[in-house]
């Protein structure tokens, strides 16, 4: 449960990152975005670490599933778009394998 909310964190803090570059080079908006933005990236980056794996790459993959659902998610609720029936199967799909990976008995 820990871990499903640091990538819960981590996927909050990538989107609200990117998202502030998007809205600088496509929404126009004030290059002063780019500050919060990257903080946001940097919390992004430092939560990874907090995820209890012997391998970066193991923590990055399961991350994937997350980041994901949390996307559409961020479009639905941020942007006013509702996600149709395959980025739900998608989203579905990415995070079996998430899980997948989280719960193997290593």
């Amino acid at each position: 449960m820990q871990s499903f909310l640091v990538y819960a964190a981590a996927a909050l803090a990538e989107i609200a990152g990117c998202f502030a570059f998007w809205a600088w080079l496509r929404l126009e908006k004030s290059a002063l975005w780019l500050i919060p933005g990257m903080a946001a990236l940097a919390a992004f980056a430092w939560l990874l670490t907090l995820i209890d794996t012997s391998a970066a790459g193991r923590a990055y993959a399961a991350y994937g599933g997350v980041y994901i659902a949390a996307s559409l998610l961020w479009l639905w609720l941020a942007e006013g778009v509702s996600p149709d029936r395959f980025d739900l199967a998608g989203a579905g799909i990415a995070l079996a394998g998430t899980l997948v990976i989280l719960a193997a008995p290593r």
